[in-house]
């Protein structure tokens, strides 16, 4: 019997060998990333979120926003023309976890900061009908009830500064005043007004 047929009729040494073709496949791609200094470094003008827009991002996970919504513009024209630039790995550097997400119920919000005032975004996500009337995106009117005290705020910096996000003590220290007494909608605005902004004007 051949070599290749031994490999072909035993279905344990076939798993075996698929995996280790994959893996090292995979190694093959993922390792240089990590020496990459375009993935690993900041791109020009990016920010740390401050201690609201960090809780507005958390309110946005709780949400299951991420569920309906992706946060990367891919590099198609398609996407391009639509959303604006495409996303680069720089941007999410600091983004602890990454929220890229891969379904589009509603439309991708990598670019979404700045595009609409404040108060839009207050009365879509009140209820979305309000503005646009075919909408399927839930109503989150308890966001305007719901008032954050701030008690976590700087461990929440901390934690984010163990990962490597730049914050100094003086942002730490001031974290629970920055967002005390806030809204949960105040908070999710702020966040959803900064994403994308450090490229927004880049074409």
């Amino acid at each position: 019997m051949k070599k290749h047929e031994v490999l072909e009729t035993n279905v344990g040494l076939m798993a075996l060998f698929m995996v280790l073709a994959v893996s090292i496949g995979g190694l093959v791609q993922i390792v240089p990333l990590f020496f990459q200094s375009e993935v690993n470094e900041p791109v020009a003008g990016l920010k740390p979120y401050t201690a609201l827009q960090l809780e507005g991002r958390d309110i946005y996970i709780r949400e299951g926003c991420v569920g309906c919504h992706s946060q990367m513009v891919r590099p198609f024209r398609a996407e391009t023309e639509r959303y604006g630039h495409y996303s680069v790995a720089g941007e999410s550097v600091w983004d602890h976890p990454f929220l890229w997400g891969s379904k589009r119920t509603g439309p991708d919000l990598a670019r979404v900061g700045a595009r609409y005032s404040d108060d839009w975004h207050r009365a879509h996500l009140y209820n979305p009908r309000n503005v646009v009337p075919e909408s399927k995106m839930p109503a989150y009117p308890w966001l305007v009830e719901n008032h954050l005290d701030g008690l976590n705020s700087a461990t929440k910096l901390e934690a984010m500064r163990t990962l490597g996000v730049p914050y100094s003590d003086a942002d730490i220290a001031g974290a629970q005043a920055a967002v005390a007494g806030k809204s949960e909608m105040d908070a999710l605005v702020a966040y959803l007004q900064v994403l994308g902004t450090s490229l927004k004007n880049k074409r």
